[in-house]
């Protein structure tokens, strides 16, 4: 879609043309699912998430700086969306992931192949406090500090857990055993939608083992 084109369309969903909304909808759906898939727990919970960031989409269209790109700040507000859905229990599942972690060893990859879904697919089994704290600085990029202050817990809370998360999933990366090149994770419905998403398995394998 070129830019012409989408402002026309932002500028239809902005009079509240139906025809308008559903188009904006399906252009991004893919995109928003696939961040909103990263926070939830499962398809069904990401589905709720990406609804409510749509929601929010639509209301504050009149806010939207035509100067800057859209797809951005669609994404920022699917981000902040799923990090208010969790904000609630966020508190609990920090304390309670870091009274029941175990202690976990050091491991190395196996020289074998992952897909971006097998990935995923780990990512999503990450306790809610992990998994939001891995996102956020793994792939958002925030520091610590600013991730304490949208999760209202201390710098090293966001340290530890960022921690935890990365052992956890290099522990369940080799147990996993999904590396035969079989599309094991790949093959899951739950996760087609997010193939063309551009952040890499070197780019997250990085991340994981720094």
């Amino acid at each position: 879609m070129g830019e012409a084109e989408l402002l026309t369309l932002i500028q239809g969903c902005r009079q509240q043309n139906r025809a308008d909304q559903k188009m904006l909808y399906k252009t991004f759906y893919g995109f928003a699912m696939s961040i909103c898939l990263r926070y939830a727990n499962n398809r069904y919970e990401a589905s709720e998430i990406m609804n409510q960031g749509f929601l929010k989409v639509f209301t504050n269209l009149h806010k939207y700086d035509e100067s800057r790109p859209f797809k951005a700040w669609v994404g920022r507000i699917m981000m902040n969306t799923s990090i208010d859905y969790y904000r609630s229990n966020l508190k609990v599942a920090f304390m309670e992931d870091i009274e029941a972690a175990a202690d976990i060893g050091h491991y190395d990859l196996p020289d074998r192949r992952l897909s971006y879904n097998d990935l995923l697919a780990l990512i999503q089994q990450l306790p809610n406090a992990y998994r939001t704290v891995f996102n956020l600085f793994a792939i958002e990029g925030y520091s610590h500090e600013e991730i304490a202050k949208k999760l209202n817990i201390s710098a090293g809370t966001s340290k530890s857990n960022l921690f935890k998360a990365r052992e956890k999933l290099k522990s369940m990366i080799i147990k996993a055993e999904m590396y035969t090149g079989s599309n094991s994770a790949g093959s899951n419905d739950h996760f087609t939608s997010v193939t063309a998403v551009c952040i890499g398995v070197p780019f997250l394998i990085n991340m994981i083992m720094r």
